[in-house]
């Protein structure tokens, strides 16, 4: 009989930095990401505290090239994954570890543009309400979404786990 275990992690952020997309040997697409999530609360002095958490995200195949063709640092975004730890030996020959999340989701959380990408003419409202375009139909569940509207679950598909040496990862 074997135990039930889960390993999820569902985040809401901005991105600290652009993504950046690179392939390995074998052609396979990965993105990383930095997202920093902030956290609130009043101390019993009264006083109000806040404390940032800055977070890797990985994504893999079509959701890596979808999240280095829709998103760019400022970037207000909700993931779901899980958590991944990665050993390795670094060039000095000490050993090294990260954790990051693996995403297999992405939701847009905000409209904004990316800078420079208004049309010619156009005038940019102070909250533009213009989203990227969609992503195609076989394509991760990738869906902006408008802070006035309510999220609509789209048919999702869900990336395959693939399991990723650390010599596979080019960087």
């Amino acid at each position: 009989m074997s135990a039930r275990s889960l390993n999820k992690v569902q985040l809401i952020g901005n991105l600290t930095r652009d993504p950046e997309l690179r392939y390995t040997p074998q052609g396979t697409a990965v993105c990383t990401l930095g997202l920093a999530t902030n956290r609130t609360w009043v101390t019993e002095s009264g006083e109000k505290r806040e404390e940032t958490e800055f977070h890797r995200l990985v994504a893999w195949n079509k959701l890596a090239e979808l999240c280095s063709q829709l998103l760019f640092k400022g970037r207000k975004i909700f993931v779901e994954g899980r958590l991944q730890t990665r050993q390795w030996t670094a060039q000095d020959g000490t050993p090294r570890q990260t954790t990051e999340i693996v995403i297999s989701d992405m939701i847009i959380l905000d409209s904004k543009r990316a800078p420079g990408e208004e049309a010619v003419g156009e005038t940019v409202p102070p909250e533009p309400t213009v989203v990227p375009e969609e992503a195609p139909a076989e394509a991760p569940a990738v869906s902006p979404v408008d802070d006035k509207s309510t999220k609509k679950e789209a048919g999702k598909k869900k990336q395959k786990d693939v399991e990723v040496k650390a010599e596979d990862i080019p960087f």
